[in-house]
């Protein structure tokens, strides 16, 4: 976290401005502050950036979920000899996997992936993917190598990460095509959002985004603690789109509460 952070306060070239960090505190009172917002579950997602360093990764996420009730099992894969071996050893326990291909600096369509994607496919488990251009484009990321890995694998159980900022329409597209493709909230909608590189969500779209969300298929997503601004921000937000309250309760409880006791998950197992 030190690290992380000390990329934000740099504004590091994958930021690309000012990014001061609203919650700074160490891990238990960080869980202490999401109960006090009253949240139920949650997930604490890492990401690798280079090899070797995954299954570190996922050895903490696993001892962090073991002493945080509320912490769903997560982990992360990267293209390496022998991803194939530790997705599927770790499909068992993990509920929820992060792919950052920003960060990562890989292409999901990367042939060191495709054996690993096949296990994730065929156990079900959901894939949070940051692979939307914001807030600064690379050559990695872009609904393009999406579409192409949701080609050979039809089957992931995607959910695009900030909506797929700033390519809203063609990653909504793909969640409109694909049975098991979602969008998260991730800081879209906020003030601070719309006026980085993730760009105001076009208004054009909103009654497809409300059909999605309504048909099971958008989670709220906070990024929670490494945003700028209080995390009612953006719930507020979501609110202001003045999509519902039957949207808001299946966005903020509903279609998560299904995506993780969905058959497949760990969590289905283990929470009956």
């Amino acid at each position: 976290m030190a690290k992380v952070r000390a990329q934000f306060d740099s504004a590091g070239p994958l930021i690309g401005r000012a990014w001061p960090l609203r919650y700074r505190d160490e891990d238990d009172v960080l869980v202490e502050t999401l109960r006090s917002f009253g949240v139920r579950r949650f997930t604490a997602l890492p990401y690798a950036h280079k090899p070797d360093m995954a299954e570190f990764l996922n050895d903490w996420a696993v001892g962090f979920a073991a002493r945080v009730p509320e912490a769903a099992v997560c982990g992360t894969f990267f293209p390496e000899p022998g991803v194939a071996a530790y997705v599927a050893e770790r499909s068992a326990t993990v509920e929820v996997w992060k792919i950052h291909v920003q960060v990562g600096a890989f292409t999901v369509t990367d042939p060191l992936l495709d054996e690993a994607w096949g296990v994730v496919a065929d156990t079900g488990t959901p894939v949070v993917l940051h692979a939307g251009s914001g807030p600064v484009p690379t050559e990695h990321t872009g609904p393009g190598p999406v579409a192409d890995l949701l080609a050979r694998h039809p089957r992931l159980r995607l959910v695009i990460a900030h909506a797929g900022a700033p390519e809203y329409a063609e990653f909504l597209r793909l969640a409109e095509a694909y049975e098991r493709v979602a969008l998260d909230t991730t800081m879209a909608f906020t003030p601070f959002f719309e006026e980085m590189g993730g760009g105001a969500y076009p208004a054009e779209l909103l009654p497809r985004l409300r059909d999605l969300g309504l048909g099971g298929k958008v989670h709220l997503g906070s990024d929670f603690p490494i945003i700028p601004y209080a995390y009612g921000v953006q719930l507020d937000a979501l609110a202001a789109l003045d999509l519902g309250d039957e949207w808001l309760r299946a966005v903020c409880w509903d279609n998560t509460a299904a995506l993780l006791s969905s058959p497949g998950t760990p969590d289905a197992a283990r929470r009956g």
